[in-house]
């Protein structure tokens, strides 16, 4: 009897792990269901609200210039999206990325690094229609004209704060250790960091970096104030152009059947471009980080 007692407390403890084993992992899928639920009827909403306006001519036809009319496309906002959020991204992406490398690299707890923490927070939390009469006032008004290039620049503030706080916490995260090896066999800070630091935070900026464009990219209210309205594609940064956000807002605003489709049909088609750019991001970081191992 005396041997019997911990064999039963054992198996009792054991048990009990494993229960409490299977109710976290329940837990874990029941979130999973929970979290994923709503995006799943979300795409399932627009594929079927959108299915009426899909077909080829949909994605290349100029807009129309009635709202009630069944003809055309959104051929002119896929192009200024793609220009305003691609210029967009270059201006705040390395921005971004080399303020964050000061952050964490160089300025550390200075008055300079705090500050630009401080207004990098204040940048993250202001609304973007602010952001959009902020750049309406300064440029549209001063030059008298709205087009894609006054858009990427009040995009590219509403990305600015994500990258640097999103790349600043992934180089953060880069083991010093790594850094000290470097700094072992002689080689500069400036080269540690090229060569060391950033391949391994890669893949963790890329995320970041990919986050804030996927919020450029659905953005509507800064481009009311800043592009203006074309019905036909403009490639160039000069001249009004229009862009998918805001032909979802003009267009299910209306109260006309074939607008609210092409209002469905410009919401799928933003959703599968930020899926391709999200997938071929991934891709490009994995074989990054390939080749940097």
């Amino acid at each position: 009897m005396m041997t019997e007692a911990p064999l039963l407390g054992g198996s009792s403890v054991r048990l009990g792990r494993r229960v409490r084993n299977n109710a976290v992992t329940a837990a874990s899928y029941i979130a999973f269901v929970v979290a994923a639920l709503p995006l799943l009827l979300v795409i399932i909403t627009v594929v079927r609200k959108a299915a009426p306006a899909l077909t080829p001519k949909f994605f290349t036809n100029d807009l129309p210039i009635q709202a009630r009319s069944a003809q055309g496309g959104i051929g002119p906002a896929i192009v200024g999206t793609i220009v305003i959020t691609g210029l967009a991204s270059l201006i705040a992406i390395p921005i971004g990325v080399l303020s964050a490398i000061y952050l964490s690299e160089y300025g550390g707890k200075s008055v300079t690094a705090r500050t630009i923490r401080f207004l990098s927070d204040v940048m993250a939390g202001v609304p973007s229609i602010v952001m959009g009469l902020f750049i309406f006032t300064i440029w549209v008004l001063r030059f008298k004209q709205r087009s894609a290039l006054a858009g990427a620049l009040a995009l590219a503030c509403l990305m600015l704060p994500v990258v640097i706080r999103s790349a600043e916490s992934m180089l953060h995260l880069v083991p010093r250790d790594l850094r000290e090896a470097s700094y072992a066999l002689g080689t500069r800070k400036s080269r540690t960091i090229l060569t060391v630091v950033l391949p391994s935070a890669a893949p963790g900026i890329v995320s970041g970096a990919l986050l804030a464009i996927a919020r450029a990219a659905g953005e509507t209210a800064p481009l009311l104030f800043t592009i203006g309205v074309t019905y036909s594609r403009n490639i160039h940064l000069t001249g009004e152009n229009t862009a998918l956000s805001t032909q979802i807002f003009s267009n299910a605003s209306t109260s006309f059947v074939a607008a609210q489709q092409r209002a469905w049909g410009a919401a799928l088609t933003l959703i599968v471009l930020v899926l391709i750019l999200s997938t071929v991001a991934r891709i490009i970081t994995a074989r990054f980080a390939t080749r940097s191992s």
